[in-house]
């Protein structure tokens, strides 16, 4: 007698492991980044800082930045409706829909609700799911819950679709350089060529002020840097080490008793407030390597000439600046092996905050080959300030075959440096006027907006007015555009591979045609 793949997992005896959907993750990744940037070094020179201040010091090359023609609910639009053009996914095939972010702009009307005005042509309203917020986690928070619905009971045999984005912008001063914006829309599914791999994640969570928003009616929130660099080192050294016990425990069921280290992990992505502190936090993973290993070579291999630092203490090494440099040096082949790769669009668009860790994870995807990736295990630390931090692991597919699922995910990512390159380049001075206007009408009543919607790329949507209620209105401009970055978009007509649903294959939509204001939607005001 066949076991039913929707009965609850957890109910069954272990023989019957199989019921759970298979190799559950990320079948899909959309990316969308804003179409202008700030060149941070000439940005130093505008703040009167030194020279690499910025640019050295926080390792960020370009910081891309939205006019207040972008909101989070257009990025989000945005992102959701590129992958399903892209992938030819129907609406109809979607069952969950979560969203991550710290962008608030309602503290009751949810960003997910504005996004299902994407689904009303198809009739799909029974989409569960709403936002999900703590700084910088939501966005894994809400991947966490579409893999577990996947796994559950619960489960209807549709797609799940999370959403990560944020516009994070700071008031002028040392923090400013630190800010970017962008979305990542992620499919999740099971027989994923990204699997999450099940029982393997540490998660630490604390409260501390070390960055937060109270003011309701300002984007910028208040910011303890000490404070946050040491929340975000102290999670990453609790996650890893719940991390090694998890796995040494999942290896000991098997008969092994070999424990976890760096060279478990094919590639390591951190969230990245900016690109220097990703460096040390691999360092730091090898700190914490260095210190549980019973018995460390110090004569020879990546742990060679570090004997000084084996009876420190790993809480008082935050801001130890000689063990920072001295395991930062003994880590560099790491992190040119196994990070720097995932720094791609932290260095040339910022800090996305929910988005962040999963460009990171974009990056890594479209740099390498299908065959370099597959059968890797990729290790994922997530923070958000607060705070809560997850390190988690997943595994890459083994088939790298042409037209394979992976092959698929690469391919889509194999333009991002060329959507980089497409943006325009902002002088400080505009940027900073782009800035002051999003100050000031932040949260206006009976608006339209200024910005210009010839500078967004097309197929972008956008803030056309915030009426005398605060209820918004979106537009999308053209895909038409003859614009170099959207030559790969697909509608969902001619889009070059359609994925059907898990259990059962579900029709496309026809795209809308829409003229240069495109398909006019709002936040509410039907």
């Amino acid at each position: 007698m066949s076991v039913s793949p929707f009965r609850m997992p957890g109910s069954l005896p272990a023989v019957c492991e199989a019921a759970w959907p298979k190799d559950v993750g990320i079948m899909a990744v959309e990316v969308y980044v804003p179409s202008q940037y700030v060149e941070q070094a000439e940005l130093e020179e505008f703040d009167g800082v030194g020279a690499g201040k910025y640019t050295v010091g926080l390792g960020q090359a370009r910081m891309g930045f939205c006019s207040d023609r972008e909101d989070i609910s257009s990025l989000c639009l945005t992102v959701v409706q590129r992958l399903m053009e892209r992938s030819g996914l129907s609406y109809q095939s979607v069952g969950r829909l979560e969203v991550g972010t710290e962008t608030i702009i309602d503290k009751s009307k949810s960003t997910k609700t504005v996004l299902m005005q994407l689904f009303e042509e198809s009739g799909n309203t029974d989409v569960e799911g709403v936002d999900t917020t703590n700084a910088c986690y939501g966005g894994t928070a809400a991947l966490f819950n579409a893999v577990n619905w996947v796994e559950s009971s619960s489960w209807d045999g549709r797609y799940a679709l999370v959403v990560a984005g944020d516009i994070a912008v700071y008031a002028t001063g040392g923090a400013r350089p630190t800010g970017g914006a962008g979305a990542v829309a992620m499919l999740v599914g099971p027989n994923a060529p990204l699997a999450f791999e099940r029982g393997l994640r540490g998660t630490h969570m604390q409260h501390a002020y070390d960055f937060y928003k109270p003011d309701m009616v300002s984007e910028y929130p208040v910011v303890d840097g000490k404070l946050s660099i040491q929340c975000y080192l102290s999670a990453l050294d609790r996650c890893y080490s719940v991390y090694r016990n998890k796995i040494h425990a999942q290896r000991q069921r098997e008969g092994l008793d070999k424990r976890c280290s760096l060279e478990d992990f094919g590639f390591m992505v951190f969230h990245s407030p900016y690109c220097k502190l990703v460096q040390k936090s691999l360092a730091r993973l090898m700190l914490n390597d260095f210190l549980c290993h019973p018995s460390p070579d110090t004569e020879s291999g990546p742990f060679s000439g570090l004997e000084a630092f084996r009876d420190v203490k790993i809480e008082d090494t935050y801001f130890d600046r000689d063990v920072e440099k001295a395991f930062m040096k003994a880590s560099s082949e790491a992190f040119e092996n196994k990070t720097k790769a995932s720094l791609l669009i932290s260095n040339q668009n910022g800090n996305m905050y929910t988005p962040s860790v999963y460009g990171c994870l974009a990056s890594v995807l479209a740099q390498h080959t299908p065959q370099q990736l597959a059968g890797q295990r990729i290790g994922v630390f997530s923070y958000g300030s607060g705070f809560a931090a997850t390190l988690y692991s997943i595994k890459v597919t083994q088939d790298a075959t042409p037209g394979s699922s992976l092959d698929k995910l690469v391919s889509s990512l194999c333009d991002l440096q060329a959507r980089l390159d497409s943006r325009k380049k902002v002088s400080p001075d505009v940027f900073a006027q782009n800035m002051k206007l999003r100050e000031e009408t932040h949260h206006l009543a009976n608006y339209i907006p200024q910005g210009s919607v010839e500078e967004l790329f097309p197929g972008t949507w956008y803030l056309t007015r915030v009426d005398e209620k605060h209820r918004r209105q979106y537009a999308r401009r053209s895909v038409s555009d003859d614009r170099p970055l959207e030559a790969g978009l697909l509608t969902s007509s001619n889009a070059a591979e359609h994925i059907p649903s898990p259990l059962k294959k579900m029709p496309r939509i026809p795209s809308a045609t829409a003229g240069p204001e495109g398909l006019v939607i709002s936040n509410g005001d039907h």
